[in-house]
């Protein structure tokens, strides 16, 4: 795997890990404010910020119509989280998109 595409895969998980932690932060009591100044809301900004960092280092090498959709392989982990972590309903919709998702990326990754 070459740097370029490690660094893709890096920037995924780490956007990932971020919205992850916003959510964790957002499922607190409290404002919007109080939400904003939580360890979890600014550390999940904070690795939002060193994604896009990651993604433009896998830019210089990899074209964008092909970066772009494979970042849609968060989502499919995104759901699973969601559902396992937090309750969210996961149902026959959600996992034949789920599906689609996953063909479309891999198609992509391949061409």
């Amino acid at each position: 795997m070459s740097a370029h595409w490690l660094s893709l895969a890096l920037a995924i998980a780490t956007s990932l890990a971020g919205q992850v932690l916003l959510k964790s932060g957002a499922t607190a009591e409290g404002g919007f404010l109080a939400q904003l100044f939580r360890p979890q809301t600014v550390v999940g900004l904070g690795l939002y910020g060193g994604a896009a960092l990651l993604y433009i280092v896998a830019l210089r090498r990899i074209p964008m119509s092909v970066a772009l959709p494979c970042t849609a392989a968060s989502y499919v982990v995104a759901v699973m989280i969601g559902h396992f972590a937090f309750g969210e309903a996961l149902g026959a919709q959600k996992i034949a998109a789920v599906a689609l998702i996953s063909l479309g990326v891999a198609m992509l990754a391949s061409a």
